[in-house]
């Protein structure tokens, strides 16, 4: 196993590890004592689910939106004494829309060698199954919260999706879904295309594309808190 900071995807929701995952990932992971995790509870519930990984004795780093970047740099140390490390998100790939990316960053700035494994991505997954277009898209991460705030930036999104013909992602906390939703089919023209795809992988899975005059006939079912990808276009 060659020494490198490997990037390691988990899976999205209760999703069985086995469904998503390939068993060369597992073959990694076994060999890795040091993790760079977003959370440390989550991080070791995974890593259990891979047979014969090394749980118990294995040394974990926090790595979280409160992380002070400036602290972060030792994690890499055990690299330069030949001994591998993992990276390991809350949910999907890290350092997509995760704080992974710090880390990565300063691996690339020490010549570290980086190896991203296969797992599932739900921004990628969204636009496969969407019917938007997957030649341009964009992941804008969170909206405003503010209602005003929020409607005018998916006012922006909308017009980008026209001119560029770019699909827009963005995505909100999970009890937030409703009110995201309102707010789309509120502030977008009615021809303008809305994908919802929550729950991906998981048996709570849906992934949905209507125009808003549609959206708003039919309305959106109980995601019951479900994390969800909101994707717009033509």
């Amino acid at each position: 196993m060659e020494t490198a900071l490997y990037l390691i995807p988990v899976t999205l929701g209760d999703t069985n590890y086995s469904r998503v995952l390939p068993e060369y990932n597992s073959e990694i992971i076994r060999g890795i004592r040091f993790f760079i995790v977003e959370n440390i509870k989550s991080a070791r519930r995974f890593l259990a689910q891979v047979e014969n990984s090394h749980v118990d004795d294995a040394v974990y780093y926090e790595l979280s939106e409160h992380t002070d970047v400036k602290d972060i740099g030792d994690y890499l140390d055990p690299i330069a004494k030949g001994e591998s490390v993992g990276v390991i998100s809350e949910a999907g790939c890290p350092a997509v829309a995760d704080p992974g990316a710090d880390i990565v960053a300063i691996a690339q700035k020490r010549n570290i060698r980086i190896v991203p494994l296969v797992g599932p991505s739900s921004m990628i997954m969204a636009v496969m199954a969407s019917g938007l277009s997957g030649q341009s898209f964009a992941f804008n991460g969170y909206l405003p919260v503010k209602p005003a705030e929020r409607s005018s930036r998916i006012r922006q999104l909308e017009q980008r999706a026209l001119k560029e013909r770019q699909t827009q992602l963005f995505i909100e906390t999970p009890y937030r879904n409703a009110q995201m939703f309102d707010a789309i089919v509120s502030a977008c023209r009615k021809e303008t295309k809305l994908c919802v795809a929550a729950g991906i992988t998981t048996d709570h899975e849906y992934i949905k594309t209507k125009t808003c005059a549609q959206w708003k006939k039919c309305g959106l079912p109980d995601l019951k808190k479900i994390p969800a990808i909101f994707l717009i276009g033509i």
